[in-house]
């Protein structure tokens, strides 16, 4: 470890900065952020940085008394003898001093800095790649996204409380442990600090200072871990327990916790592993368990996910749950088909259906889906790919109109079979399509061979 990381108080105290380029505009800017008064020094120097009243603005070449009263320095012109000479002077006089590029010249490192005040993370490589740093900055940017700070300041706010209440030092790290990775940090992070508070009072009045468990319901996207949101990454990487569908694809199972429960109750049609009613009592029990409980769907829970179906019992069971969207499969797959599922040409409405009925049957509203100018997006549909296609046509939509079967859709595996209403079950008896599938049913398909960027 060449450098020590350090955080340091510069907060109303004098910090100089030598140069008044671009850089040097920078460097004066995260001074001021972290509360610092500047003397800026530079032959010339930007207005915004003279107009500012915590800014001193010295027009003039640097000179050794500029380091007066200083309590950090940063040299930020392109003049290396000029930097060598401020690096110097500061470190005969034990000043902590940043030469920006010259690692060899300074005291300290500048980190690319993750700013959630009060949580602050920063990054260094030593001065040895500093493009690294800012790469390493943004991956982190995606798990920490900018609502922590609600987070730390929530913290910090009931601190003295909490320690006053939960006297016992290791008892006092577990209470954080649960209440910063548990529904209170939900309840904060989501922007309802009252509720985050009352069940953080309500917490300290319990004698096991232990509050019941959550239910995460996730909507997982069509398949491709790309797709993700940030929210459901940060969910997934929390839960005590995942229970996860057939849709779900392998690569995102896998990237929930690793030491979490793992509980498959994945349906297919006719092979239910669970029946839903079971489900819904499972994901109860488990959360008054106290466990965080990842209920992970394929697509978006609320398109043909019966998420609506499993919050109902969550509720009336009065277990605290969130939902958190995912890409449904009709806009993740067919955009990754190649094929917009609008079109000034083509289509100006989309309709989403459901091949499979409660009881069994295809019993859809024909006569609305086969108007014209419009695209049908069928969930579920392969092996009522007969009749679609039949009952359609028999109440108007010509035999003509291209329709596309996308199998494993924003998956490696992704198959894309086109033909007509007429031609298609032929097409797809020969070729034999895996479920799970998507249909999608309209003059927009006809763009798919112009406009198919995902080639799997």
């Amino acid at each position: 470890m060449d450098f020590l990381p350090v955080f340091q108080k510069v907060k109303g105290r004098l910090c100089l900065v030598v140069g008044g380029g671009a850089v040097g505009t920078r460097k004066a800017g995260v001074l001021l952020e972290a509360g610092a008064k500047v003397r800026v020094v530079a032959p010339e120097i930007d207005d915004e940085l003279k107009s500012n009243a915590n800014v001193e603005a010295v027009v003039a070449r640097f000179e050794a008394k500029h380091l007066d009263g200083v309590t950090l320095i940063i040299a930020a012109t392109n003049d290396r003898s000029v930097n060598k000479q401020v690096s110097e002077l500061a470190q005969a006089r034990n000043i902590p001093v940043n030469v920006v590029d010259d690692p060899e010249l300074c005291s300290f490192i500048m980190p690319a800095i993750l700013d959630r005040s009060p949580l602050m993370v920063a990054f260094s490589s030593g001065g040895a790649s500093p493009v690294l740093t800012r790469m390493m900055r943004g991956k982190l940017e995606s798990i920490i996204p900018h609502n922590f700070k609600r987070l730390a300041q929530f913290a910090e706010r009931f601190r003295e409380l909490v320690k006053q209440r939960v006297t016992n030092p290791p008892k006092r790290r577990l209470f954080w442990e649960d209440v910063l990775e548990g529904v209170i940090a939900e309840k904060v992070l989501s922007g309802d600090e009252a509720g985050g508070e009352a069940l953080l009072r309500e917490m300290l009045d319990k004698e096991d200072n232990v509050l019941h468990g959550e239910v995460y319901l996730v909507g997982a996207g069509p398949g491709d871990p790309d797709l993700l949101t940030f929210r459901a990454l940060r969910l997934m990487q929390k839960a005590d327990v995942v229970v996860y569908d057939n849709l779900v694809s392998k690569p995102i199972v896998e990237m929930t916790r690793r030491d979490a429960e793992r509980i498959y109750v994945g349906k297919k049609r006719d092979d239910h592993t669970l029946p839903q009613e079971e489900i819904n009592l499972l994901l109860v029990r488990l959360a008054k368990e106290g466990k965080r409980v990842l209920r992970l769907k394929g697509g978006d829970p609320f398109i043909f996910g019966r998420g609506g179906e499993e919050i109902e019992t969550l509720a009336a069971e009065g277990i605290a749950f969130q939902v958190v969207p995912g890409i449904t499969a009709a806009s993740g797959v067919a955009s990754y088909a190649g094929i917009p599922l609008t079109h000034r040409d083509h289509a100006q409405s989309c309709i989403f259906v459901t091949g499979h009925l409660k009881d069994g049957t295809m019993n859809l509203d024909w006569d609305a889906l086969a108007r014209p100018k419009q695209t049908v997006v069928v969930y579920m549909g392969l092996r009522g790919l007969d009749t679609l296609c039949a009952e359609l046509v028999k109440h108007g939509m010509p035999d003509t109109t291209p329709i596309a079967i996308v199998q494993h859709g924003t998956q490696p595996t992704q198959r894309v079979i086109t033909g007509t209403l007429a031609t298609l079950p032929a097409i797809a008896e020969r070729e034999k399509p895996q479920a799970p599938t998507l249909i999608i049913i309209g003059g927009v398909v006809t763009l798919r061979e112009k406009l198919a960027w995902f080639h799997p």
